[in-house]
């Protein structure tokens, strides 16, 4: 029997109209304004692993791996993994370096484009 755990290169968060439609909690959703400097909680079933020493794209997902453009740069300050109901889940925090307002590149790969 293997561990399941899924390595996730940026942090896909919902649109915040699903916490509206009573469809997910808050910390799956991406705030309605996200603020450079500010720090949001985030939560994300199964275990999930984070790079934490530098900034990663913040992502609105549909589902099915359906991703935006990235919305911002973050860096995650911790991620712990907990059990609910016998299911696994990550949650953790993350802070906004960078709010982006365009359809521009802004990651190459795992490096920021300047």
């Amino acid at each position: 029997m293997g561990i399941v755990v899924e390595y996730n290169p940026d942090l896909a968060l919902r649109n915040v109209a699903e916490f509206h439609a009573g469809n997910r909690k808050i910390e799956e959703c991406i705030p309605e304004k996200l603020v450079v400097g500010q720090t949001y909680s985030f939560l994300k079933k199964d275990q999930r692993l984070y790079w934490l020493h530098g900034e990663l794209p913040l992502l609105e997902t549909q589902g099915n791996q359906v991703l935006s453009r990235p919305k911002a740069s973050i860096v995650i300050l911790d991620a712990t993994h907990y059990l609910e109901a016998g299911e696994v889940w990550t949650k953790g925090r993350y802070k906004v370096i960078e709010v982006f307002n365009d359809d521009k590149p802004h990651f190459n790969g795992f490096e920021k484009v300047n």
